[in-house]
């Protein structure tokens, strides 16, 4: 279901993925199927999106971000892909970011470009993770630190 106040743009939607009101989604970007996309999302052309994903409303996937299979985005994450943005200066290339399959990520956390969050990991509301986040490990603070190992 594509709700008919969104501007999906993209013929790579998967079956039974839902795409709500006031979301955009540019022509290159891939989402995969079962997927919920709340209202309010902006997904650009280079980001993939896997299976059963739930991204809740208010989060920008910029260029460069993976979202692998069963992963949690909270309302209003922030990706970056640019580490020195300045208007009108565009890098050769957008750096990478990839959260990995199970991951969850919560309300208001930032996600600072060039980073992996491991398989399974989660990251607490209002972290900004700044360094790769190992698989099975829960981060929490500014910047975002080891809390402990969690179990599945």
């Amino acid at each position: 279901m594509i709700h008919k106040l969104s501007d999906v743009q993209s013929n790579t939607i998967g079956k039974d993925t839902n795409i709500w009101q006031f979301c955009v989604v540019l022509p290159k970007a891939k989402i995969g199927d079962n997927c919920n996309i709340c209202s309010n999302v902006f997904v650009e052309n280079d980001v993939v999106i896997g299976n059963n994903v739930t991204i809740k409303c208010g989060v920008q996937l910029w260029d460069g971000v993976t979202v692998e299979d069963n992963v949690f985005i909270g309302p209003n994450v922030t990706f970056t892909n640019d580490l020195y943005p300045r208007s009108k200066q565009y890098p050769e290339k957008f750096y990478k970011t990839i959260i990995k399959k199970g991951a969850s990520i919560g309300a208001n956390a930032t996600i600072v470009c060039g980073h992996t969050i491991g398989e399974n990991a989660m990251i607490g509301a209002g972290s900004v993770v700044t360094k790769d986040v190992p698989a099975g490990e829960l981060w929490l603070g500014n910047p975002a630190r080891f809390i402990k190992k969690i179990e599945v």
